[in-house]
């Protein structure tokens, strides 16, 4: 052991992590699996999440390490470039309109829920706004943090939301027909394994730029683009072998479940009907847009729904990935709206937040 360097020493895990993650990976295999089997729509991650986040309540320590996590996060992205070339341009024309009235949503749910969140649970109004924005947690968490804001009701809010998002827009779907039960057919093909080292060093290389540009969730959409390139130019033909993309959509689903870990139950309790609550407020108001969206444009309704639901974005583009939902309408409009709140929500928190004086107090 001396001879080893010590950089790597600490970068490996220690016994306790390792097993903590094959004990994640065991129970989120057995849940998407078990629900795959069931039939249930995007049961591969609605099974994982469901799983590792019940024994995470339950009291196991359930982690997904950094390197895998973005390992995951470039096989999905790999999985959504190979359908970019065909179906890029097929509602282009209306993504300036769209993206617009999703401005509109952002905002108005961002409002709507915090005002709920202030009037029936008596929220400050600083934690209010930052559990009512959807997206980007990482952003909140440090304004959280800075502002002095109660986090770990914050995360409560978040979390439910995203969890009962990916767990019941499939099922809405497939029960009002707008979408079909059955995975799509990505590729026709697997790709050669010459073709893969490409798709996978393409993907990486492509991420750590952007990374570097502070581009938002860069791994997902930096493999995105990478992928894309390289299928769209006719250079790689066909695409992950199907238990590979198995496997990035349980780890999708495995870092949501993941995230109750962090959470004490008497803290989830004490909070889930602000989450509740938060959460109807926020898909009445998008609904209203959902539907002038529907009404003003050709896109379809299920795309608009996915795109619109305010949920995390790499979990709504997994399920995109599994519905027969347009994944470039919606990465579009997920990443816009990641954008807007990042740029925006700090503005707002100053504005509408309580003052800085009654935070250092």
């Amino acid at each position: 052991m001396s001879q080893i360097p010590q950089w790597v020493v600490d970068a490996l895990p220690t016994r306790t992590k390792t097993l903590q993650f094959l004990e994640t990976l065991a129970i989120g295999t057995i849940g998407g699996v078990a629900f795959l089997v069931a039939h249930l729509p995007g049961g591969l991650i609605s099974g994982a999440m469901l799983a590792v986040g019940a024994a995470a309540m339950l009291g196991r320590r359930m982690a997904v390490p950094a390197h895998l996590t973005q390992a995951v996060l470039v096989l999905l992205g790999i999985s959504l470039g190979s359908l970019m070339s065909r179906q890029l341009l097929q509602h282009i024309g209306a993504y300036p309109l769209t993206i617009g009235f999703l401005a509109l949503s952002t905002f108005g749910t961002t409002f709507g829920s915090s005002y709920y969140l202030q009037r029936v649970h008596g929220w400050d109004r600083t934690s209010a706004f930052l559990a009512a924005c959807p997206g980007a947690l990482s952003q909140i968490a440090l304004l959280a943090v800075e502002k002095g804001a109660d986090m770990p009701a914050i995360a409560v809010v978040q979390t439910l939301r995203v969890i009962i998002l990916t767990a019941a827009l499939p099922l809405i779907l497939v029960l009002t027909g707008l979408t079909s039960a059955s995975a799509p057919a990505l590729a026709t093909t697997v790709a050669s394994p010459l073709e893969l080292a490409a798709l996978v060093a393409a993907s990486v290389a492509v991420s750590l730029v952007i990374r570097w540009m502070r581009f938002p969730a860069s791994w997902l959409f930096g493999a995105m683009i990478g992928s894309s390139v390289l299928h769209g130019a006719g250079w790689v033909d066909g695409g992950l072998p199907p238990i590979v993309r198995s496997i990035a959509l349980i780890g999708i689903g495995m870092l949501i479940g993941s995230r109750f870990s962090r959470m004490k139950p008497s803290t989830l309790l004490r909070h889930f009907t602000a989450g509740l609550g938060s959460f109807a407020i926020a898909i009445a108001i998008s609904a209203i847009f959902v539907t002038i969206v529907a009404w003003t444009t050709h896109v379809r309704f299920a795309d608009i729904l996915v795109a619109y639901a305010p949920g995390a974005m790499d979990a709504m583009l997994a399920l995109a990935l599994t519905l027969h939902i347009d994944p470039i309408f919606v990465g579009a409009h997920h990443l816009s709206r990641f954008i807007f709140v990042t740029l925006a929500i700090p503005g707002i928190v100053h504005l509408f937040g309580r003052p800085q004086e009654d935070v250092d107090d």
